[in-house]
């Protein structure tokens, strides 16, 4: 990703493209790589996600606000704005890790986005990396419901379920991925009734299946 293509999409352009170069480079390919990028634009993410959602939502309190943080910041929300940002076709991989579909992992997309963060964050400073956040984040905001922010997604959708008398959902483990102390867990969500069929990705049996329960949640929103 050139420093013109990610200013069409963000707002922002780099003076330093070198940066953005680093922030899409993955340890697989060489160095200097993206991971210290990552660190940094961690905290550079939570803390402008914390200020958009403190402004936005004026009247929710902390402990809400804090999962919708958390909600707005982790691996499959990083995922999927990175797939808008098209850096999977941008990121530079090993050759194992390309012919092993790195290109499309979450974890690998999510964190090249943290890192795409850190290097603006190095390259124009705090308030252009906020400005950026803000960019992409503030359309997710439509998606959440104050009301149902202590709910897990697991819990929406039994209970979407349950208000309309249909069988509770079925979660399977459909593969698992990686070394033993950093396995992904691939489970699908099954409503047969709705013909919804989702998959969720996580780092525990549990995550992934509150990741597909919540697209299986989103879709059975959209057959009403």
């Amino acid at each position: 990703m050139d420093s013109d293509t990610l200013f069409k999409k963000t707002g922002y352009s780099f003076s330093q493209p070198e940066l953005l170069c680093q922030a899409l480079t993955h340890r697989s390919y060489g160095r200097p790589h993206n991971e210290r990028l990552e660190f940094l634009g961690d905290s550079v993410l939570n803390c402008a996600v914390a200020g958009l959602v403190f402004r936005h939502f004026s009247s929710l309190p902390e402990g809400d606000l804090s999962r919708l943080r958390a909600n707005l910041v982790n691996q499959q929300a990083l995922f999927e704005l990175a797939q808008t940002l098209d850096l999977g076709k941008q990121i530079k991989l090993g050759e194992g890790e390309l012919k092993s579909g790195g290109c499309s992992r979450p974890s690998i997309l999510a964190d090249a986005l943290e890192a795409v963060l850190g290097a603006v964050y190095l390259d124009g400073g705090f308030v252009k990396a906020e400005e950026v956040v803000i960019t992409l984040f503030t359309p997710l905001l439509h998606q959440f419901d104050p009301q149902n922010l202590s709910k897990d997604p697991k819990t929406l959708l039994q209970e979407y379920l349950q208000s309309r008398k249909l069988m509770l959902p079925q979660y399977s483990v459909v593969i698992t991925s990686g070394e033993a102390h950093q396995q992904q867990f691939h489970v699908e969500c099954v409503i047969p009734k709705l013909n919804i069929r989702t998959m969720g990705e996580g780092a525990s049996r549990r995550s992934a299946e509150q990741e597909a329960a919540k697209r299986a949640y989103e879709q059975a929103h959209s057959h009403c």
